[in-house]
């Protein structure tokens, strides 16, 4: 959860920097000028990419990825444990697998 907060504020920083760089409000920085291209031309921003998951998709369905795996974490969250997860809306899978086993492993014997 961490990491997609991290990811998050740095859309929501970057997003209103650049709207301030628009306005003429503060200068339009090299990086804030490569964001602006590549949100042009439907291409997830390199800062973004530096803080991100690994993904291969256009903007547009990144964006919607992105919604759907917050989604699914924040129901993980307060909803609790569910029944089924999801692998692919972690940053790190095979983290959360190995803290998977490490549980199953701590059990007692039933």
């Amino acid at each position: 959860m961490q990491r997609f907060n991290t990811l998050i504020k740095v859309i929501k920083t970057s997003l209103e920097d650049l709207k301030k760089a628009i306005n003429g409000l503060i200068l339009l920085s090299d990086e804030l000028d490569s964001m602006f291209y590549d949100l042009l031309i439907g291409r997830v921003p390199k800062n973004w990419q530096n803080v991100a998951y690994l993904s291969l998709k256009p903007l547009s369905s990144w964006i919607k990825d992105l919604k759907l795996r917050v989604a699914f974490l924040r129901e993980w969250q307060t909803e609790g444990t569910v029944n089924s997860y999801w692998m692919s809306a972690f940053f790190f899978p095979q983290g959360f697998l190995t803290g998977v086993l490490q549980e199953y492993a701590r059990q007692p014997d039933k």
